[in-house]
């Protein structure tokens, strides 16, 4: 769904000679204050109780766009400083396996071309497939030192065996798709007993269209293909746009 972002450009310049995962170091806070460590030590870390390196700020004049963002994986609200931190919060939410999330996780000291830098990337997710690590930035916003301190970040993620991922963009069509099933993620009963006759359709290999047009409450029904969809219980390829010829797939714990 993201469109690939290659940060190999901005690692020319940083210091990975002999011993850089001692020199480098990582800052995080729980709830006693801020612990500094060297970059080899921080796989080790126990996010659980981690807290973010700063906080949300309002101002009316302020360019970005901050705010609070409910994610049903965690059943918890989370920061989000843009719409583009907005929409990546989302997208890991329909994902599903998301254990643990933290905004502003730690504040990196790395170097490169001879100099000290400082970066904090914005989000740490600890999920069922593993942790990552994730700026976002839209691609056109992304100046060379972003590009460095991205590449930095790269390199600490490996060292912890964690996965890197700048969100620079999404396929056109991602958005939309997402944002229809994410109107109807909440948990809703199901007074009309339309879901047996949905799921056995998707069995069918019906499409999207087929499955709601098939019942006699079709507004209703179109309704909990959305929720069905959110939450896992059916599949569809997006890797193209979510239309009434999507066909639908039933999942496996379904």
């Amino acid at each position: 769904m993201l469109v690939p972002v290659s940060v190999a450009a901005g690692r020319q310049d940083l210091a990975l000679g002999e011993g850089w995962t001692r020199r480098w170091t990582v800052t995080w806070r729980n709830r006693s204050g801020e612990v500094t460590s060297p970059v080899a030590s921080l796989g080790q870390t126990p996010w659980a109780g981690s807290v973010p390196m700063r906080g949300f700020t309002w101002r009316r004049d302020q360019r970005h766009r901050p705010g609070l963002e409910y994610m049903v994986s965690t059943g918890r609200l989370h920061g989000f400083e843009s719409l583009e931190e907005d929409r990546l919060l989302r997208v890991l939410d329909f994902c599903g396996r998301v254990q643990v999330l933290i905004s502003q996780p730690f504040r990196m000291r790395f170097e490169a071309d001879g100099r000290w830098r400082r970066h904090t990337p914005d989000y740490l997710v600890v999920s069922d497939d593993g942790i990552f690590v994730v700026d976002v930035r839209p691609a056109g916003l992304i100046k060379p030192e972003d590009m460095e301190s991205f590449a930095a970040t790269h390199e600490v993620s490996l060292v912890c065996g964690w996965r890197y991922v700048v969100a620079a963009g999404w396929l056109p069509h991602v958005q939309a798709s997402l944002d229809a099933m994410y109107a109807r993620r909440r948990s809703t009963g199901d007074p009309l007993n339309l879901r047996p006759g949905l799921l056995a359709a998707a069995e069918q290999g019906a499409t999207f269209g087929e499955a709601s047009n098939g019942s006699q409450f079709w507004p209703v029904a179109r309704a909990q293909l959305l929720n069905l969809l959110w939450h896992r219980r059916l599949g569809v390829d997006l890797s193209e746009p979510l239309t009434n010829t999507s066909r639908l797939m039933l999942a496996e714990a379904s």
